[in-house]
């Protein structure tokens, strides 16, 4: 085989990998129990070498998942042992060390065999609804308060599946059918990959994947290197402070960018949290090689090799690398921060690349539901978890407004009303996008969204908060101004927490409105047109139309009456 030919079929292979975890990755969206699975793509799916090396991911998933699960296999060859594996076994954990930072994420791990020898693995991480403990929240103290804990175990040994741990699942969750169910789920979209891996190795008369591995790292490696070279040796800090739990929380990088490597070091960031916000180390990387990746080499495939170039330090103890025990259930809210407050260091290294501020941190809540405890209920009343996934809006881009509603840098997908209100007795009453909340500027920021969430007749329930961004609102950049903070509370007026387990009445409601991403650039210099489409489609007021970009008052009635008569504003 001539060395052209070589190249060319280890291209193809190496696309086949991608797609094989990419039908691994859709298979679970299709068998997964927990709505955070199916309706939010909350899941990650990838394929590694014999040595634990990440060679492809699927593109469905988040980079926290997909870049900590990264990690996570070297670890499952460490405690199961590589003469301690057989075909058909299947290793489990939730270790938010050694997998991707909370107990809410299990992660499968499946050695795959080809002709009696071992090739590989398949790996994938999915959320699901509940783990136990204290349910998913900020209120614990520490990790032994927030549910299960699963070590790197064998879920399966030569086929035979561990009943003992199945037991214990399901009496420490309050939704033993939907874990369970999702295990398995886990278990068989590896499965799947293995099988699509056994086709492709027959078709093109592989005996293992050392020599496809070595191109795909050689390749990843060298690209990602010529894209950090081209960049100006320099370095620049960044900050952000963020709401926390209960006092403010100072994110600080220092980014400094070597001919070889860019190293992101945290020192100076707040220190560990008392309550569930922290960030194991493992997901701090997760976010901060994700952000790099999407500003210096965004179309360079995710593998061990392009991300190896990436590296990232934090004290420990700090809040972005949190040590056993500390409580890190929502270790997310911070986390999402990450990629914002790296790209302010970049931002002065590589000008007129990075986006402004948006809303980060996911604008997740979990109800519990339960019969009305104030007086007798329906018989018809029951106890449910539902878990909803939304966003606020990205922050503008350099040349482009920002995504409204639309999780940045998650990547989560908005969950359905129709799919929350059939997974229990909710019902979301109001959920639109927020006029306004998108920050002014050349480019305007995303906006967030409304929602007004209660329960059918006959329920109470606490109302999990998980937001931040309340004391806090997306800044701008370059002249951009700040998005709209995050709002919650009591259909009453009551004021609520932006984080925290709450107690709602039957018949109260939760007012929420998510925020806003900041703008990018001077909101003077924003083309007119573009302004008047935003009046006429109602993403800003009239008021925001006069005031911050200059509209005549004659122009704005102008453009209510042809909005008015249905006709096109240009």
């Amino acid at each position: 085989m001539s060395n052209a030919h070589s190249a060319v079929s280890s291209q193809v292979m190496w696309n086949r990998l991608i797609s094989v975890v990419e039908e691994q990755a859709q298979a679970l969206v299709r068998t997964a129990f927990s709505t955070s699975v199916r309706e939010a793509g909350d899941l990650s799916a990838g394929v590694y070498d014999q040595a634990g090396q990440m060679l492809a991911q699927a593109v469905t998933g988040t980079p926290g998942h997909v870049n900590a699960m990264a990690d996570s296999v070297a670890h499952f060859i460490r405690r199961i042992g590589a003469d301690n594996m057989f075909d058909g076994d299947v290793y489990i954990t939730n270790d938010p060390w050694e997998g991707t930072g909370h107990l809410h994420d299990i992660t499968v791990v499946t050695p795959s065999f080809h002709n009696n020898r071992h090739v590989g693995f398949f790996a994938c991480t999915a959320h699901i609804v509940d783990i136990g403990g204290r349910g998913f929240g900020a209120d614990a103290n520490s990790v032994y308060e927030e549910g299960l804990y699963i070590p790197i175990m064998k879920f399966a040994e030569r086929g035979e599946v561990n009943r003992t741990l199945v037991h214990i699942v399901r009496g420490n969750v309050r939704e033993p059918d939907q874990v369970v169910g999702d295990i398995y789920a886990l278990a068989t979209c590896n499965e799947i990959g293995h099988r699509r891996l056994t086709e492709m190795m027959e078709e093109f008369r592989l005996d293992d994947l050392q020599s496809i591995a070595a191109f795909i790292f050689e390749n990843s490696r060298l690209a990602t290197l010529e894209r950090i070279a081209a960049l100006s040796q320099a370095t620049a800090t960044g900050e952000m402070t963020i709401d926390g739990y209960s006092k403010p929380i100072d994110l600080k990088v220092q980014l400094t960018v070597h001919q070889d490597r860019i190293v992101c070091d945290f020192d100076g960031t707040s220190g560990t949290d008392k309550k569930g916000i922290n960030v194991p180390l493992v997901y701090t990387k997760a976010y901060t090689c994700y952000a790099l990746k999407c500003a210096v080499a965004p179309e360079i495939p995710n593998n061990a090799a392009s991300l190896a170039p990436f590296e990232v330090v934090a004290p420990e103890n700090s809040i972005v690398n949190a040590l056993h025990p500390a409580p890190v259930a929502l270790r997310h809210i911070i986390g999402h921060m990450i990629p914002d407050t790296v790209y302010d260091a970049l931002d002065k290294i590589l000008p007129d690349t990075v986006p402004a501020e948006g809303a980060g941190t996911l604008c997740n809540f979990q109800l519990s539901l339960r019969p009305r405890t104030d007086e007798k209920a329906p018989g018809h009343a029951v106890r449910a978890e539902v878990l909803t996934f939304n966003s606020g809006g990205s922050g503008a881009r350099p040349q482009s407004d920002g995504l409204s509603a639309t999780a940045f840098p998650s990547g989560v997908m908005t969950m359905p009303v129709e799919a929350t209100e059939n997974a229990g007795p909710v019902i979301i009453w109001r959920k639109e996008l927020r006029p306004d909340s998108g920050g002014a500027g050349r480019f305007r920021g995303g906006l967030g969204q409304y929602m007004e969430v209660g329960a059918t007749e006959g329920h109470e329930f606490d109302f999990q908060a998980m937001f931040d961004r309340v004391d806090h609102p997306a800044l701008g950049r370059q002249g951009g101004r700040s998005g709209a903070p995050t709002t919650i509370a009591l259909d009453d007026g009551t004021p609520m927490k932006g984080k925290g387990k709450q107690f709602v009445p039957h018949g109260r409601r939760v007012m929420l409105a998510f925020p806003g991403g900041a703008g990018y650039g001077d909101c003077g210099e924003r083309d007119a047109a573009l302004v008047r489409r935003d009046l006429a489609r109602g993403y800003i007021s009239a008021q925001s139309a006069k005031t911050d970009y200059g509209l005549s008052e004659r122009e704005v009635a102008e453009i209510a009456e042809a909005v008015k008569r249905g006709e096109p504003v240009e």
